[in-house]
């Protein structure tokens, strides 16, 4: 692999930098605690595991401002039974973890920047990014390459997970979405050809791990399309105007990079029998497009898909040609509806609706209303005025200022919000990751 002038040279100690300090400190822990201290009440039927997955480098990186979305793939797993908890946390040993394990060192260079590396990887992903149950397996995700399977009670990593060789695309997403009714679970992959070609691949996958149908698109640029959304009868892909250039990357330079001029695209395409020229991109202004609500089709088949959206570039650390971007504390994202009519030729969309006017992100929803008309949704919410004490928890923020102070509920028909302010020194992160009630599957069965 080629060599740039990055160097390669390992470190004693992660750098002095927001990403590694304060509350995103790196852990590089593996182990098990039984019983948990609890505060209030576990009610007793909840019986099953979460599990969460964090980035978190087991070395310190030689890349001086890495970022945090590079760290190791560190899984966590809480089993609740009879009103109690026990923990226990391990790392997804991928080719990455395993080989600088055996080196001792960091060898993996600059986020998706193969050409930065100390050695070269066959399959360079972290593993970090979420985890899904899937036929018996949980699946970690980051949207660079196919899956790890690990065994769902031990954690152990059984290895790549190409299901039994269907996997055409060289990239998985990570945020697969699942329909409830058919227990069906959508995915695509971006560069999936590799890094810097405009291939997008889409497919559906049957609850036994057979493959439905694969389609492969072409976008319009090579952006990051981090979420998508899906309705009974088409599958949207938000484009981040986060854009690649190969070359920039040979010369040691970042994969992404913002791009003030390009549009913020939607490809929408058929659910199913679809072909490669089916596909629509249509366009709004520039904007980064988060992570996704739910979508759905209204009474007239118009689609209705709920995002979260800023007028800012939200990933600040990859600024645009030349070097603005934003303030973090100025990055404003807020829950809009885009209404789009999958069968229009006018490709210009209108302005969307703003369902929760605040600072917010990482929403949720009762999945058993994912691609449904639903009335619920949960999300990290951003409210200055509740009275968070800045100054005194800026020194644990690794990076001084707070996401989101606040967990919110949006009544979706009456557009009323709920707020829980857990406390003036507390800020909240991506906790959000499931919605637990009755009958319902957002546990794990421990069976």
């Amino acid at each position: 692999m080629a060599t740039t002038q990055t160097s390669q040279k390992p470190r004693q100690h992660f750098p002095d930098r927001p990403q590694f300090s304060g509350f995103m400190k790196p852990c590089r822990v593996e182990g098990k605690i039984l019983n948990l201290e609890v505060y209030g009440e576990i009610p007793a039927d909840i019986d099953g595991t979460f599990y969460r997955v964090m980035p978190d480098p087991q070395f310190s990186p030689f890349i001086e401002d890495d970022p945090w979305f590079n760290g190791d793939g560190n899984i966590s797993a809480f089993r609740i039974k009879d009103g109690q908890i026990s923990f226990q946390q391990r790392y997804v040993r991928t080719e990455k973890f395993t080989r600088e394990r055996d080196a001792q060192r960091a060898l993996l260079g600059k986020y998706r920047n193969k050409f930065t590396d100390a050695v070269e990887f066959k399959v360079r992903t972290t593993a970090n990014t979420n985890v899904v149950y899937f036929n018996g397996n949980l699946l970690a995700l980051k949207e660079d390459s196919p899956p790890y399977a690990l065994d769902p009670h031990t954690l152990e990593t059984r290895g790549m997970y190409t299901f039994d060789g269907q996997l055409p695309s060289l990239t998985f997403t990570a945020h697969p979405k699942f329909d409830p009714k058919t227990g069906e679970m959508i995915c695509f992959g971006y560069e999936a050809k590799g890094d810097g070609t405009p291939d997008v691949c889409y497919y559906r996958i049957a609850p036994d791990g057979k493959f439905l149908e694969v389609v492969w698109l072409c976008a319009p640029v090579v952006a990051m399309i981090h979420d998508f959304a899906v309705t009974d009868n088409w599958v949207l892909f938000p484009m981040i105007p986060q854009l690649c250039d190969i070359e920039r990357m040979k010369q040691g330079g970042e994969h992404w990079e913002w791009n003030p001029d390009a549009p913020f695209y939607i490809g929408v395409i058929p659910r199913k029998g679809a072909k490669s020229t089916d596909v629509k991109w249509f366009r709004y202004q520039n904007s980064f497009p988060g992570h996704t609500a739910n979508a759905y089709e209204d009474e007239s088949g118009k689609i209705i898909l709920d995002l979260g959206l800023s007028d800012k570039n939200v990933f600040f650390w990859w600024p645009d040609a030349r070097g603005n971007a934003p303030e973090p504390s100025s990055i404003h994202s807020q829950l809009t509806r885009f209404t789009i009519d999958p069968l229009s030729s006018d490709l210009d969309l209108s302005n969307p609706s703003v369902l929760q006017s605040n600072n917010s992100e990482f929403y949720r929803i009762d999945d058993r209303f994912a691609t449904q008309v639903y009335k619920h949704c949960f999300f990290n919410l951003m409210d200055p005025a509740l009275g968070t004490d800045f100054a005194a928890i800026a020194p644990q923020l690794g990076g001084g200022y707070p996401l989101y102070n606040s967990l919110a509920h949006l009544d979706i028909d009456s557009r009323e919000t709920e707020i829980y302010f857990p406390d003036s020194l507390v800020s909240v992160s991506d906790n959000l990751e499931d919605y637990v009630s009755e009958g319902s599957d957002s546990l794990v069965p421990d069976d």
